[in-house]
């Protein structure tokens, strides 16, 4: 098999809801980020054989196949497919899988990878029908499946999974706080090179990243889902809804080193799994194991992890069941500070870990990522 490696990665600062990126739309957004990429590996667009985009409200601006509309509106040639794929949260780490995979097998020798999302201006949910019902608002979901899986809204799931571990809102919201001060470190310090600018060139960080957190204003903060008094999940220890994109060019290892690029990382395991539909953002544990499995190492081997913060429960639970060193968790913060645009969060990451193992000199990184209906994705790379 071919070795697929990765040559660049690249991501917009993530801005928040009706923020930076409220005025452009996500198809120009993931098209300029995909321009910045090709610039700042230096390949031309000619040598493009996939454009493989992530998104999750695949509707209004976001629908008709985002993927083929963004390569449209980039300077890729007409030559270069496009497509549009939805594994919820982990839509855009996914399109990097597809797109490793393919070159892997020997189908192509360039692709570029990532996502997009703007929950500005496409709201959550947008591609299906809004209502009420025992899902909280997906009526359009079939009857016999609600039947057969007491479905839940995703913050109930995030709460179940703090009373499961015995997870406090103290402990949530210190997890939180913990998010912000490192995201705020990292950009203070500049640490956030793998960030591509786009139009607003005067913005070098996350828009949501705060510099101080009130522990006592969160700690009285009300739940988001349940009754005061009978949760702790708010919306401080809660991934932010933002707007942004990110991009991977993967290719072929050999190809690339003939062309004069140079190789970042390679990958030594691929995971998607399935879990729970009603925790359902417990996939992370068992992604965990299997990931490790596949490349053959122990979590100690690992010198830096990603796992989106969805909700701080998540990661917390997620460190509980596998021991990991949370000095090596999310170094430089997570998406509680820095924000959580479904669809290219997988590749944000993805751009995110690479810079921080070429930062810190370390050399294996795995990134996971809990998805709606029960499914989680890992990826651990190794840094060339």
């Amino acid at each position: 098999m071919n070795q697929a490696v990765i040559v660049e990665a690249v991501r917009t600062p993530f801005g928040r809801r009706g923020g930076l990126w409220a005025e452009t739309r996500p198809d120009t957004l993931l098209a300029q980020t995909v321009d910045g990429l090709l610039a700042r590996a230096g390949l031309p667009g000619e040598k493009v054989e996939d454009l493989i985009a992530g998104c999750v409200s695949q509707a209004g601006e976001q629908g008709a196949n985002v993927g083929r509309l963004a390569v449209m509106l980039s300077s890729l040639p007409d030559s270069v497919p496009g497509v549009a794929l939805n594994r919820m949260c982990g839509s855009s780490q996914q399109a990097v899988h597809f797109g490793a995979q393919a070159i892997a097998a020997g189908d192509m020798r360039y692709v570029v990878a990532g996502g997009v999302e703007s929950m500005s201006r496409v709201p959550m949910f947008l591609d299906v029908t809004l209502g009420q019902s025992a899902f909280q608002g997906f009526e359009s979901l079939n009857p016999a499946l609600l039947e057969r899986y007491p479905l839940i809204h995703q913050i109930e799931s995030a709460e179940r999974i703090a009373e499961h571990w015995a997870l406090s809102q103290a402990e949530m919201d210190a997890w939180a706080r913990e998010s912000h001060a490192r995201a705020w470190s990292a950009a203070r310090a500049g640490l956030h090179a793998e960030l591509l600018m786009g139009p607003q060139t005067a913005v070098h960080r996350d828009e949501g990243i705060r510099e101080q957190t009130d522990a006592a204003r969160m700690a009285a903060m009300a739940p988001a889902l349940r009754p005061v008094g009978q949760g702790g999940v708010t919306a401080a220890n809660a991934s932010q809804l933002a707007d942004g994109a990110a991009a991977v060019l993967l290719a072929d290892r050999d190809t690339a080193l003939a062309d004069g690029l140079r190789p970042r990382a390679r990958f030594l395991a691929r995971v998607v799994v399935g879990s729970d539909p009603v925790m359902q953002l417990t996939g992370v544990i068992p992604a965990t194991e299997r990931a490790l499995a596949r490349a053959g190492l122990q979590l100690r081997d690992l010198d830096w992890i990603e796992i989106n913060e969805a909700f701080a429960s998540v990661v917390l639970a997620w460190q509980r069941a596998t021991g990991a060193d949370l000095a090596r968790v999310n170094p430089w913060g997570g998406a509680i500070a820095h924000g959580h645009p479904l669809g290219a969060t997988g590749a944000g990451l993805m751009a995110k870990m690479l810079a921080g193992l070429e930062a810190t000199e370390g050399r294996l990184g795995m990134q996971l990522m809990c998805i709606g209906h029960g499914m989680a994705t890992a990826t651990i790379i190794e840094r060339l």
